[in-house]
């Protein structure tokens, strides 16, 4: 009822996504930055002054102007890998592991941070409408990302069809509210604004080189998503590569046109952004031109909220991938690899899920302060793959035509985006880009260890391709621990004597008389079984059992093998959530101690109360 009906692997290909789905479901994320991109730039410059906010537009260009180039560098990618060209395939391919490994991590961080940002900036624009949900922001975007995730876990298609027509509202309400904005302007017909009082106070710190710089890595955020398309190759229909090229084309369009005319009309109006960070840029625009509290407000305002919001689920599309890529070359746990019965990729979407719950709420659903962490690791991630790919055409250059062209595009790709990478590192290191500076080498070492272990664990289970397995070499033997004769005991000697001849009974006990009546009682009535009495004057279960099986092993010859043991663990089977409270603590606790332990097997023997009784 909750998520569907399971889909058969033979589904797959019916899930995937044409051009139109597929722009809201992964361009979603960068046509959305647009809704408060200029406003991050403004809010940088107006530190210097209302007088600093002319550089808005000049900064907006050079934006786009970096957009245009990561774009088309990415377009050669999605030719190159038609499988998927991630920054991880492509850096892993053409530079190594570590730079592989230095771009997955920048971009799960990234991913986790888009969640994060995009809902905050959802909520924000929300409240600039519905003020009496600002001092509950962040329960709302802690309820939102909840939603997004639960509609993933029904799966892509069915997400892309939810998410779809949000999309397309807000392109529709943002380009009618521009070309109407832009009309006014051209016939002269520009409305007044005054900003509220307060707004505009004197300047806190002078119009220097570094202020533009945060300035521009701030605005830069708005290039957040544009390597999505190329990471979801294979979630597009055939001809993949085609119609991936086609979505990176459109997203490249649409988030250049509404980024541009946002900041011309701001700047033409001399729009100053709210220091509360109640009302948007977006919402005094359309306020000013269309009157506020009307319903072109309303829906500029809540088709605006809901493309932020939806924004998330680029992330929730990619980050579920990346970590089943990674999962699968063994440098995160497998749990990542596998699909659940609706063809997502369950525990990334969850994992995802509650690391920006937990974002939202360490930073109080502020835009602002998350924004200073944003953008770094995927301007990383651009520059690795850009790179990988100018190694791959001069790797290629023999074989493949105008190489020189595809890596002169490739080159210029990965010269800006690291440029721009260095850039924004510096000028937001002091206001928190240093926790991912951080972070990133920290998720690489995870991601190494996290290898190291599944290769030795495989070194130590691999059997060489020239040794033929013989029979049995190895003598087994049986260990039931008990406390007394009861049906579930007879049940599991007697499942015992069905592994090995050599069935031992071992009674712990502290109470002599008590183990004498257990033995006098044990001979009557299973006089085939041996039953050791092993003493425990300090009154523990575990550590005596344990010793007694050390005993074992140390008592057999040193040229013959350690045998098998087996230690056969009689467990109630509970009916009621209270009978798990009642029964089995011992067997847990000998289960844990003897799980793990050379040359031991843990065997665990259910038994029924509803059981006729012997």
């Amino acid at each position: 009822m909750l998520f569907g009906r399971p889909l058969s692997t033979y589904e797959e290909v019916r899930e995937r996504l044409g051009i139109v789905p597929g722009l809201s479901i992964f361009a979603s994320d960068n046509i959305s930055s647009s809704a408060y991109a200029t406003e991050e730039i403004m809010r940088v410059l107006v530190l210097a002054g209302a007088g600093a906010l002319v550089l808005t537009m000049p900064i907006t260009i050079g934006i786009v102007v970096v957009l245009a180039i990561v774009v088309t560098s990415y377009r050669q990618t999605i030719a190159a890998y038609p499988g998927g060209g991630g920054s991880y395939i492509v850096a892993s391919d053409n530079l190594g592991t570590l730079p592989g490994l230095t771009a997955a991590a920048a971009l799960l961080t990234d991913y986790v941070l888009t969640v994060a940002v995009s809902v905050a900036a959802g909520v924000a624009a929300l409240t600039s409408i519905w003020p009496e949900l600002f001092p509950v922001r962040v329960a709302v975007g802690v309820g939102l990302v909840a939603v997004i995730a639960f509609v993933n876990l029904r799966g892509v298609r069915e997400s892309g069809l939810v998410f779809s027509v949000p999309t397309y509202v807000y392109l529709v309400s943002m380009f009618g509210l521009l070309g109407y904005g832009v009309l006014r302007f051209a016939t002269g017909s520009m409305p007044d604004y005054t900003p509220p009082p307060g707004w505009a106070e004197a300047a806190a710190e002078p119009l220097g080189l570094l202020l533009i710089l945060r300035a521009f890595a701030s605005g830069s955020v708005a290039l957040t998503g544009t390597e999505a398309v190329s990471n979801g190759v294979p979630a597009f229909r055939p001809p993949e590569a085609r119609n991936a090229a086609i979505v990176i084309v459109l997203m490249g369009a649409c988030f250049g046109t509404i980024f541009l005319g946002m900041s011309f009309l701001s700047s033409q109006l001399g729009v100053l952004p709210d220091p509360t960070e109640q009302e948007t840029v977006v919402s005094q625009l359309t306020r000013v031109f269309v009157g506020g509290g009307t319903p072109v407000h309303y829906l500029v305002q809540v088709s605006t909220a809901v493309l932020l919001i939806l924004a998330a689920n680029t992330s929730f599309a990619d980050f579920p991938r990346l970590s089943s890529i990674l999962a699968r070359d063994s440098f995160l746990p497998r749990v990542f690899q596998f699909r659940g019965d609706r063809l997502a990729f369950n525990s990334g979407i969850v994992v995802l899920a509650a690391v920006a719950i937990a974002l939202i709420a360490a930073f109080d659903a502020s835009v602002t302060n998350l924004i200073p962490l944003y953008t770094v690791g995927v301007f990383i991630a651009f520059t690795l793959s850009q790179g990988g790919m100018v190694r791959r055409w001069w790797r290629l250059r023999g074989e493949t035509a105008r190489w020189r062209l595809r890596a002169t595009v490739n080159g210029i790709g990965a010269l800006t985006t690291g440029v721009v990478a260095i850039e924004v590192a510096a000028a937001k290191f002091a206001l928190g880009a240093w926790v991912v500076l951080i972070l990133i080498p920290l998720l690489i070492l995870g991601m190494l260890f996290i290898r190291y272990q599944y290769r030795s664990t495989a070194r130590q289970l691999a059997v060489r391709d020239d040794i033929v397995v013989a029979g049995l070499r190895r003598r087994e033997r049986v260990v039931v621990p008990v406390a007394g004769i009861d049906r579930s005991v007879i049940q599991a000697i007697n499942v015992g004597r069905s592994i090995a001849r050599d069935v031992q009974a071992v009674l712990v006990t502290d109470d002599p008389d008590a183990a004498s009546r257990i033995r006098e009682r044990w001979e009557r009535q299973l006089p085939s079984g041996d039953l050791v009495v092993v003493e425990s004057p300090y009154r523990a279960l575990v550590g005596p059992l344990l010793s007694y099986l050390d005993v074992l092993d140390n008592g057999r010859p040193e040229e013959e093998p350690a045998p098998i043991t087996f230690v056969i663990v009689p467990e109630f089977v509970a009916r009621h959530w209270w009978e798990r409270l009642l029964y089995n603590q011992s067997a847990k606790r000998l289960r844990a101690a003897v799980l793990g332990r050379p040359h031991t097997v843990v065997v665990d023997v259910p038994y029924r109360r509803e059981n006729h009784p012997a």
